[in-house]
C-alpha cells in the first residue's frame, strides 16, 4: 500500500502501480476523487506526453489546458496537433493571455521577456492560470523531483495557496530515463527539439539548450536569476 498525508494530514492509500511508479494509482485516485474538477495544465513537453498517455488510461475524456502565451515555438503547435490526432476524446484546451503580445508591448514596452521576464511570465502565465483554476479545484503537473533542487521536495500531493487548489504531480519518483523509455516502449510523438538539446521546453524566447546533465532546466532564462515561470513557485 501506498500512504501519503495530505495538507490537512488527513492519510490517504491506495495499491501502488509498480510499473509506473505510483503514477497510475495517483491519477486514478485523483479522477475518481475530483472528476470533472479536475484539470491538466500541459506544456506539452516529454513529461506532459507521458502524463498525457497516462491520463488517457483512466480518463479518455479528460481536460488538458496549455498555456498559449504566443510566444512558444512552432515545434510546441505542431506538437499539440499530433496529440489531438493521437488522442481524440481528450478535450485540449488553448488557454490564451488577456493581452496579445502586441498590447503587451504596447503597454509594456517591446521584448518584456528580456527586461522583466518575472512580470512577462505572469500577464502571460499566471493570470491565465487563475482564471483556469478559478472553476477547478485541483490540477494536475508533470513535475519529477529529479528536474531540478527546487523540485526535489515535491509530493504526490501538494497544497497549492497561489492557486488555492491541490496540485497532483504523479510523475514525481520518475527519472529522465523512465520518461524516456516509457516514450520509446509506447512509440509517444514528442517535440522534435528534445532530440536537438532541449530537455525542457518553455516560451522560444526564454528557452535554450541546456548546458548541464545535472540541471536539465538549466536552458531556461539563461543569463538571469530566474529558474521558475512562477507557476509551481
Amino acid at each position: 500500500m501506498l500512504t501519503f498525508k495530505t495538507w490537512e494530514d488527513t492519510e490517504q492509500s491506495f495499491e501502488i502501480d509498480e510499473t509506473y511508479k505510483g503514477a497510475l494509482s495517483v491519477l486514478d485516485w485523483a479522477y475518481s476523487h475530483y472528476g470533472e474538477n479536475l484539470v491538466y495544465a500541459c506544456s506539452f513537453g516529454i513529461e506532459g506526453i507521458v502524463l498525457i498517455d497516462l491520463i488517457s488510461k483512466v480518463k479518455k475524456d479528460a481536460t488538458i489546458v496549455f498555456l498559449d502565451t504566443g510566444l512558444h515555438f512552432k515545434e510546441t503547435y505542431e506538437t499539440i496537433d499530433r496529440v489531438k490526432e493521437r488522442y481524440p476524446d481528450l478535450n485540449i484546451v488553448l488557454k490564451k493571455p488577456s493581452l496579445t503580445v502586441e498590447e503587451q508591448g504596447n503597454i509594456h514596452g517591446d521584448n518584456l521577456w528580456e527586461r522583466d521576464p518575472q512580470s512577462c511570465c505572469h500577464i502571460r502565465k499566471i493570470l491565465p492560470l487563475q482564471e483556469v483554476m478559478a472553476e477547478y479545484p485541483a490540477w494536475i503537473s508533470g513535475l519529477r523531483r529529479e528536474q531540478s533542487p527546487t523540485r526535489k521536495n515535491t509530493n504526490f500531493l501538494n497544497k497549492d495557496d497561489k492557486f488555492q487548489s491541490i496540485k497532483v504531480c504523479p510523475l514525481i519518483h520518475w527519472t529522465w530515463k523512465d520518461i524516456w523509455r516509457y516514450t520509446s516502449k509506447h512509440e509517444l510523438t514528442y517535440n522534435v527539439l528534445h532530440d536537438q538539446g532541449y530537455p525542457s521546453i518553455g516560451c522560444a524566447p526564454c528557452t535554450n539548450p541546456a548546458f548541464t546533465a545535472e540541471d536539465l532546466r538549466s536552458g531556461r532564462w539563461t543569463g538571469s536569476n530566474k529558474t521558475e515561470c512562477g507557476l509551481h513557485e
